[in-house]
């Protein structure tokens, strides 16, 4: 007589289990007013360039001088340049070249950087542009700008010094760019010795034009002890969510030399322009 009302009592638990489980998970699904999850867009690339193969051949053959007097092995070993080291190549990659001749040592190196957001809020393009700012940022390109010379200052040993900013121990005066604690000098370019047109056309560090979504150049002049002088251009350049580096370099066999860096900028920007368009293929 006990047995009967126990599996009753089970099957009644049973059934209202089931019920209560239905409905709770039909008041979550129906609850009004619940918040809406908007995902940010992905970014317009998915995948980056073979970089080492991203430079014409006619193009480093330009940018590479002393290559072109190589043996025909040694030609297409320095051609072919040499990879980055990355652990995510879907996500960053580079290659870099180096050319010796008598005259002088030329350093050619890019990068290419497809910024992802982990951030479903944030899109791949904003935090590309947030990337791209801060390198802009630490160039500095405000702090470079040349201020007018001061006006009547006699001619006499401090004026003369101001224009041996370019000579081995020269005195460096405001009218040169100032070396950081690195020993390297940023910015006026258009003011160093090597800059052609006597400054007449601007050669300082800038903001771009016409170049990806974003960019800017960078020159740094710099000097180790008594070493030659090393002039490093660099064109960083945004396109949606991929940020790309090209740094250009010439260091002169001579001390006295100093690298032209009308010629560098020219070539490197260039260069830049050709990487966009392979980025947009």
């Amino acid at each position: 007589m006990a047995y009967v009302p126990g599996v009753a009592l089970l099957a009644a638990l049973a059934v209202g289990c089931s019920a209560g489980s239905d409905g709770s998970a039909s008041d979550a699904d129906s609850r009004p007013g619940g918040p809406t999850v908007t995902t940010a867009p992905p970014g317009k690339y998915r995948t980056l360039p073979a970089p080492c193969r991203a430079v014409p051949g006619s193009t480093l053959k330009d940018l590479l001088p002393g290559v072109a007097e190589l043996p025909q092995q040694q030609q297409e070993k320095a051609f072919r340049g040499s990879p980055t080291v990355t652990y995510d190549t879907d996500r960053k990659v580079g290659c870099s070249w180096k050319s010796d001749a008598p005259d002088s040592t030329r350093n050619l190196s890019i990068d290419f950087e497809r910024v992802v957001s982990y951030d479903p809020a944030v899109s791949d393009d904003d935090r590309a542009r947030t990337l791209y700012a801060k390198k802009e940022t630490a160039a500095d390109l405000s702090g470079v700008t040349t201020p007018p010379g001061p006006p009547e200052k006699p001619a006499g040993s401090a004026a003369g010094e101001e224009t041996g900013t370019g000579k081995p121990g020269g005195g460096e005066g405001s009218a040169g760019p100032s070396p950081s604690a690195s020993g390297s000098t940023s910015g006026t370019a258009s003011g160093t010795p090597g800059a052609p047109g006597g400054g007449s056309e601007d050669l300082r560090p800038r903001v771009l034009d016409g170049l990806g979504d974003a960019a800017f150049l960078d020159d740094l002049l710099t000097r180790a002890g008594s070493t030659a002088q090393h002039r490093t251009v660099s064109v960083v350049f945004r396109t949606s969510n991929v940020i790309v580096t090209v740094r250009y370099g010439e260091q002169p066999a001579l001390v006295t030399k100093v690298p032209d860096s009308k010629e560098l900028q020219d070539k490197a920007q260039a260069l830049a322009r050709k990487l966009a368009e392979v980025i947009s293929e």
